[in-house]
């Protein structure tokens, strides 16, 4: 017998979400069902690798401050057969210590916040998340930052549907790579003839003390030996000595393990190293979901700056990236102004802070404002910040 609960029309869905109030809910991120969840990982009409069940209950288990998270639900009916729309959130005060009725969308521990929504039912699926959290009580709902994607179409159709309009906060873009692309010409063309011939040289004074290899995990077994040498290796550089390194906090440690057990079986996470002889030099960790890549975290040793080995691992990445027929594009998950991706990655991932209302009235216009100063007064605390660190190491 043919179960025709799948084959909804979108508009018997759509009045289900408006009268069912079974089709939405906020619950927590441990209390999601694994198997739909993981269901809708595969169906997502825009991936987000650290929305993965394997990835974000890492996080939540094991990283101090990221634990009791909740997660706004949308189902395709109260029976609750089919999961469509999925994202992790908290609170204002939690997230920035300000006492907002805003739920936050949750990080994961990684610069995304695209929610997963059913490609089938996209928006019928942001129809419900914005449900479950007007039923929570929210008044708005903050998209800490999303891509400008098929996600962020399905958000506004259905803020339109409700006669809403979203607040933009924040623009920015950061380095993408189009792994369609010829990788030499790519490159070729990024950096110029100059800076590739500089680089080649570099990369024969790094071999003038041993061969240079580059290579990817492939085996669980590679990917957890590539995982700790990764760890090792940062740990020596300026993010170990600021205690912002993975093993430098045990909960860190702990979370990134968990989640190479459960992703690396799946071909859904591996490590890029760059080695000379028997030492690591540099190496990134590489998550993955559907046919977008994400650049997560590289380390290099800083002793051999001169010879930028940092830069030398991303070239090979770049080059492996656009020999791999599964990978549409890579993020490179990296900060806006990034001075070394940013240079060898030309294409651009547009990224937003958006805040949606959820309720009548000017309450979003002072939330704006809310949160408009909270960022300034942080960016000036940064730049004091920086400036500071670099008196101290000049000093």
């Amino acid at each position: 017998m043919v179960d025709t609960h799948f084959d909804l029309t979108r508009d018997t869905l759509a009045s289900r979400l408006d009268t069912d109030t079974g089709t939405a809910e906020l619950c927590s991120l441990t209390a999601v069902p694994a198997g739909a969840w993981s269901s809708l990982c595969a169906r997502a009409i825009e991936p987000n690798a650290f929305y993965s069940p394997e990835w974000a209950l890492a996080v939540t288990r094991n990283v101090p401050g990221d634990e009791s998270i909740s997660a706004l639900l949308a189902w395709d009916s109260p029976a609750k057969k089919r999961l469509i729309g999925f994202l992790p959130v908290t609170s204002t005060w939690r997230a920035m210590k300000l006492p907002l009725p805003v739920l936050v969308t949750w990080h994961a521990y990684a610069p995304l916040a695209t929610p997963l929504l059913d490609k089938g039912y996209a928006v019928e699926a942001a129809t419900g998340l914005l449900q479950a959290a007007r039923q929570a009580g929210a008044q708005a709902l903050l998209f800490s930052i999303m891509t400008n994607g098929p996600a962020a179409d399905a958000l506004r159709s259905a803020l339109a549907r409700e006669g809403c309009t979203p607040r933009t906060l924040r623009c920015e873009e950061r380095a993408l790579l189009d792994a369609r692309s010829d990788a030499e010409a790519s490159l070729q063309d990024a950096l110029g003839s100059k800076k590739v011939k500089e680089l080649r040289r570099q990369r024969n004074r790094l071999a003038d003390d041993g061969e240079v290899r580059f290579s990817v995990s492939v085996s669980p077994q590679q990917t957890e030996a590539a995982l700790e040498a990764f760890m090792k290796l940062e740990a020596m550089g300026w993010k170990g000595k600021r205690g912002t390194a993975l093993a430098a906090q045990e909960g860190l440690s702990r979370f990134i393990r968990e989640a190479v057990r459960k992703l690396g079986p799946q071909g859904k996470f591996e490590v890029a190293t760059l080695t000379r002889g028997a030492e690591t030099i540099a190496a990134g960790l590489v998550v993955r979901h559907g046919e977008r890549a994400y650049f997560f975290k590289t380390a290099y040793d800083e002793r051999l700056s001169k010879c930028s080995p940092g830069v030398q691992l991303t070239l090979e990445l770049t080059k492996h990236f656009c020999a791999d027929e599964k990978v549409m594009s890579v993020d490179s998950t990296a900060t806006a102004d990034h001075p070394m991706i940013n240079h060898i990655w030309k294409g651009r991932l547009a990224l937003s802070e958006t805040l949606v209302p959820l309720r009548g009235g000017h309450s979003a216009s002072l939330f704006a404002f809310v949160l408009s100063v909270r960022r300034t007064l942080r960016e000036v605390a940064r730049r004091i910040v920086h400036r500071y660190r670099a008196f101290r190491e000049k000093s």
